[in-house]
């Protein structure tokens, strides 16, 4: 029969053992998992928002950036609602996205842009309506998405003509609305961007105007402080892919459309014909991005679209823009 003193001293030995093993398996553990000093590679996946038909469509349609998260959203607005909510790190929007989201205090960054695609967006009307300018409107009823690339748009062309918000009666409609109340003639007049422009372009539809001359019409990226801050590496490799598939999609137009025909769910000659007017290169923000964009958060401040003061030039951040030189 073993004594207690030895019965204590077994136990003893059992038992830093068992917490010398414990330590063994959780060193291994931090090292498999990548430990402290790789603490940076446990952050998830780069989480991106995009909207349908843009560049990121293609980088998604062709699996050119494996591993990220990829969110839909139907629209710019509905996009930097997530950048508020924290929901993504990166997305794409129009012109007048940005400055409706900076006047509502919703933090993120402007990294990159692309060439103007004023073709892109059109206010479109029946053919036998008789509208055959712009300023054949007044007193109508027109549709669009508001705080949308489209919303800029419609400014420029009341300035053009003359007119003012209080000439015609606008309905702010999602796209998934707009085109019902367009179609049925419960509106005028739609305005609208590619590729629900062209979907639209039917028989008995004409385009009254398209944003040649009064608006650039360029996309935007955007990225979440946060992201910018703790991800620059992650966010570069991402954009360089995000440039690489852009050029290639506007060097090789036929593939382009069979590719993204699918991912928008459309016909391939509508995809085409989208294509062909609304694809452009990406390119670097400039302090004079930062101008333009402060003229359109100037214009909606005067029209108390938005409330002021908005500062959006102090939102452009060109630390990426080597990747789009």
């Amino acid at each position: 029969m073993r004594t207690p003193s030895r019965s204590r001293s077994h136990r003893s030995r059992l038992l830093t053992a068992a917490l010398a093993t414990v330590a063994l398996l959780a060193t291994a553990g931090v090292s498999a998992c990548g430990g402290p000093a790789d603490a940076g590679d446990d952050t998830g996946p780069l989480r991106i928002g995009y909207q349908r038909f843009g560049g990121l469509s293609l980088v998604k349609a062709r699996g050119a950036a494996p591993g990220v998260e990829w969110s839909l959203f139907e629209s710019g607005p509905a996009l930097t609602e997530a950048l508020k909510a924290g929901s993504i790190d990166l997305g794409q929007v129009g012109e007048a996205p940005p400055v409706f989201a900076a006047a509502g205090k919703i933090p993120f960054t402007i990294i990159g842009t692309s060439a103007p695609i004023p073709q892109g967006e059109a206010v479109l009307v029946k053919a036998d309506s008789g509208y055959r300018s712009f300023a054949d409107l007044k007193g109508g009823t027109v549709a669009l998405n508001k705080g949308s690339n489209v919303h800029w748009l419609l400014v420029r062309l009341l300035e053009a003509n003359h007119m003012t918000l209080k000439d015609i009666q606008v309905k702010y409609l999602k796209p998934a609305e707009g085109r019902p109340a367009f179609d049925s003639g419960q509106v005028d007049a739609w305005v609208i961007w590619d590729p629900y422009f062209a979907l639209a372009e039917q028989p008995g539809v004409r385009v009254l105007a398209d944003a040649t001359g009064l608006a650039s019409n360029r996309e935007y990226v955007l990225a979440a402080p946060d992201a910018v801050a703790e991800r620059p590496d992650d966010i570069r490799s991402f954009l360089q892919r995000y440039r690489e598939v852009t050029d290639w999609g506007i060097a090789h137009p036929e593939e382009r459309a069979s590719t993204l025909a699918p991912e928008l769910k459309i016909p391939e000659d509508v995809t085409s014909r989208a294509l062909a007017r609304s694809a452009r290169p990406l390119a670097p923000v400039t302090p004079a991005i930062g101008d333009e964009l402060q003229a359109i958060t100037d214009s909606f401040i005067a029209l108390d679209l938005i409330p002021g003061p908005v500062d959006i030039r102090s939102r452009v951040d060109g630390r990426f823009s080597e990747v789009f030189q």
